[in-house]
């Protein structure tokens, strides 16, 4: 069986993993969207469970390719830094229809972890997610507690995650027009990064009082 074949599986089974996840898809059905024998899966495989991981491994990679951390590697500030890890997440969140199951899938693992989690978050999340802490603690002021860096991370990505997860949301609440006009990723990118930026700079101008008691 040619690598032709795997890759049909591949593209076959992730828009319905995405959709059902991995308990209520079947074989079967992602064999007969690939047109290949279900005898495939076995073959390039192994089992379902190594299929999901392989379609949340391309999920990510396809991700990752779509908005490479290249600006990363230019970019001579911090601020700067952030500016563009904050673009290239949102790049990534916010996907054209074409890709929409792959952002789906992932975000449908967050919420739901299985055995794959833990695989995908060493070998995709937690780079990033270092990256991040890396950025945050040129930022913050000297000597912050590793937890409080932990939860500035999560603040950053969960505001850009808000804008994916609560996508038909904001389209209820935003008329189309103004999100046309101003809810585009660059837009996006500009408020959360001044947002986060502005954030941090308060922080040291936190009393040590209060500093005392968020440690």
């Amino acid at each position: 069986m040619s690598d032709d074949t795997r890759e049909r599986i591949l593209a076959a089974a992730g828009p319905i993993f995405a959709t059902k996840g991995i308990e209520s898809a079947t074989i079967r059905e992602i064999c007969q969207s690939a047109g290949v024998n279900v005898a495939a899966v076995n073959y390039h495989f192994g089992d379902k469970e190594h299929l999901y991981l392989e379609t949340v491994r391309l999920a990510h990679r396809s991700r990752t390719e779509h908005a490479p951390p290249e600006a990363l590697v230019t970019a001579s500030t911090a601020e700067e830094r952030l500016a563009a890890f904050i673009r290239m997440s949102l790049q990534r969140m916010l996907t054209t229809a074409e890709h929409d199951w792959q952002t789906g899938l992932l975000l449908r693992e967050m919420m739901h972890p299985t055995q794959a989690c833990r695989t995908v978050v060493e070998e995709f999340i937690r780079p990033n997610h270092d990256m991040l802490l890396s950025i945050g603690s040129e930022l913050v002021p000297p000597g912050i507690p590793e937890h409080r860096l932990e939860q500035i991370a999560f603040s950053i990505i969960g505001q850009c995650m808000l804008y994916r997860v609560a996508r038909e949301f904001v389209g209820i609440l935003i008329p189309r027009e103004q999100r046309e006009k101003k809810f585009q990723i660059d837009q996006l990118a500009e408020h959360i990064t001044a947002f986060s930026i502005s954030a941090l700079a308060e922080m040291h101008c936190v009393s040590p009082t209060i500093e005392k008691e968020l440690s």
